[in-house]
């Protein structure tokens, strides 16, 4: 009985262009855990960079690993903004993900800091995306 109440109301909420809560839930769980991941990209990698340094035979480079992150997210994160007005905000997370992912799947196979401060560069591109489509995708569902 209770099952077939949830669909209903999850066939209804459909057909009206809303979303129940349980959807809602889901769907907040998702940005928030990409979001989540690119922060906890940005803290990580601040801690052990000395470390990452030292075995990668560049330490007088090692801020560029870090400042690339934060200069390419942070000049990233309007665009996304913008371009998900234009495009459609889900698309766009979804591509910033694969940037995300991609950017940390090249940058733990650096093998010189040049390499790594650049793969860090295409994982803030994804993270400003990250951030700020998350964000504008919660106010976009959830009602005010």
């Amino acid at each position: 009985m209770a099952q077939n109440t949830s669909r209903e109301a999850a066939k209804k909420a459909a057909q009206s262009g809303t979303m129940t809560p349980r959807q809602i839930w889901i769907v907040l769980i998702g940005l928030m855990s990409g979001m989540f991941l690119a922060a906890l990209d940005q803290s990580v990698v601040g801690a052990a960079m000395r470390t990452i340094a030292d075995d990668l035979g560049g330490l007088s480079l090692q801020a560029w690993a870090t400042t690339a992150y934060l200069i390419t997210s942070t000049v990233s994160t309007p665009i996304y903004g913008k371009l998900g007005d234009i495009f459609g905000r889900r698309p766009l997370f979804i591509a910033a993900i694969a940037i995300f992912i991609a950017g940390s799947a090249t940058a733990g196979l650096a093998n010189t800091m040049v390499e790594l401060a650049g793969y860090r560069a295409l994982q803030g591109i994804g993270a400003g995306g990250l951030f700020s489509l998350a964000l504008t995708i919660v106010a976009d569902i959830v009602p005010p």
